[in-house]
């Protein structure tokens, strides 16, 4: 299907954050009600999205409950327990940045360390099979750690980074730039039956599984340049997926933080791909990649495949105009081959504005400016669009290219497949 909105979406994408950046602290009573076409039929739906900040402690809650025209509620909104506790979008306490960070439930776009294993992983690409997981951030002079652990209802993606800055324990800690010196090491796994798969047969009527799949990384970083205005970092990275091949990656990234109206961060690296080798291996498709009864495809099996070299280039730019508008756009491009991936979001809403326009895209194995265009089943997009007839009202369409869980006897996920939502709707937004 073609997406022409897509092209307006790409030109906002280019001037370049959103989850990179944590949100100011608000509380606001947030709730409306509409008519959400899914696949062509008509679901009323009532939708309510709290928000509360106390403090360092923020939680935010997602209601939604859509009906047919017969008054019945959609059964594919609860299918698992997960989808009663799904009502809790997040539970948090302070923010990334902070000493201490911990989130509870949606995990939008977690990044480990330089993001050469984790990269944007996000645990909820279908909202009919959102998933709760948990975030943990611990930050002090002399290291840190980074925990991320992607779903509490039943097995699957954890991850945990380990730091320290060991110049900062001798007597070296005075020597500028040097002395800012930082070692990391990562472990990340997926703990579901399908994370490797070793063979599908021709009739795919048996699948062989072999546990789970495991990563191990070292990092450096060498700041050249740390204030409270800006980090300039030079860095590296080797990761290992155990049982199969290795990779590297080097590069540069800016970090800057001029006034409380404009942030920017940027980044831009080179990486070394192996043999039976995928660079950020759990990204931000990953819950769909992994494997699909519906297809057959797996992502653990095609590491058997990749038998030559093909070294790539990543850039990411974040921005953020507080007030005005975020956006963020990251982008992979292997030497060889229909490799791209691409992440796109942006969020317009200026305070005083009578318009709102968010928007975000996510599309892997792209193979050129044309297949950029089309959705997909390596697609996932979403488009609000709207206008405030007054100051606590919004009135807006919302478009979701996204996918729809299928199940097994066991009411348990064994694969997705894509579904289209239309939504009109009427949003009342009242700050607390």
């Amino acid at each position: 299907m073609k997406v022409t909105f897509f092209l307006l979406l790409t030109i906002l994408a280019s001037m370049s954050a959103l989850a990179q950046f944590p949100p100011a602290a608000q509380n606001e009573l947030k709730g409306g009600l509409g008519i959400t076409w899914i696949d062509n039929q008509p679901f009323y739906a009532v939708h309510m999205q709290p928000e509360f900040s106390f403090s360092n402690i923020g939680v935010g809650l997602d209601l939604l409950l859509e009906f047919d025209g017969h008054g019945n509620i959609r059964k594919e909104d609860f299918q698992q327990f997960s989808d009663y506790v799904r009502a809790v979008r997040y539970i948090r306490y302070g923010k990334e940045t902070d000493p201490v960070f911990v989130k509870l439930g949606a995990l939008d776009y977690v990044t480990l360390g330089h993001g050469s294993i984790i990269n944007t992983y996000n645990n909820s690409t279908s909202f009919d099979a959102r998933k709760d997981g948990l975030q943990l951030n611990f930050n002090a002079e002399l290291g840190g750690l980074q925990f991320m652990y992607g779903n509490f209802a039943q097995a699957g993606v954890a991850g945990i980074r380990a730091f320290v800055k060991p110049l900062q324990m001798t007597s070296m800690k005075e020597i500028p730039i040097i002395s800012n010196l930082e070692v990391g090491v990562t472990y990340a796994t997926d703990f579901d039956k399908y994370a490797r798969v070793d063979y599908i047969s021709p009739l795919a009527d048996t699948i062989g599984t072999n546990g789970s799949l495991n990563i191990v990384g070292a990092d450096i970083g060498l700041p050249l340049v740390k204030s409270e205005f800006m980090k300039l970092e030079l860095y590296a990275d080797f990761v290992k997926i155990l049982d199969f091949g290795s990779g590297a990656t080097a590069g540069i990234s800016l970090d800057g933080d001029a006034t409380e109206m404009l942030k920017i961060r940027a980044k831009v690296e080179r990486r070394f791909n192996g043999d039976s080798y995928i660079p950020s291996y759990f990204n931000s498709f990953y819950e769909i990649q992994r494997f699909n009864t519906l297809t057959h495809a797996s992502k653990s099996l095609a590491l058997n495949t990749l038998v030559n070299n093909n070294n790539g280039i990543y850039g990411e730019l974040l921005i953020r105009v507080v007030n005005t508008f975020d956006i963020i756009g990251n982008y992979q491009k292997l030497d060889i081959g229909p490799t791209g991936i691409l992440h796109l979001s942006t969020d317009v809403a200026p305070k005083d504005a009578p318009f709102i326009a968010k928007a975000g895209y996510d599309k892997v194995n792209i193979v050129d400016l044309q297949d950029l265009l089309t959705t997909d089943d390596r697609s996932y997009l979403f488009v609000e669009v709207g206008y405030k007839p007054m100051a606590y009202m919004i009135v807006s369409t919302m478009y979701m290219w996204t996918f729809s869980p299928t199940y097994d006897d066991n009411k348990n996920v064994i694969g997705y497949e894509p579904q289209k939502k239309i939504e009109p709707r009427i949003t009342f937004v009242y700050p607390m």
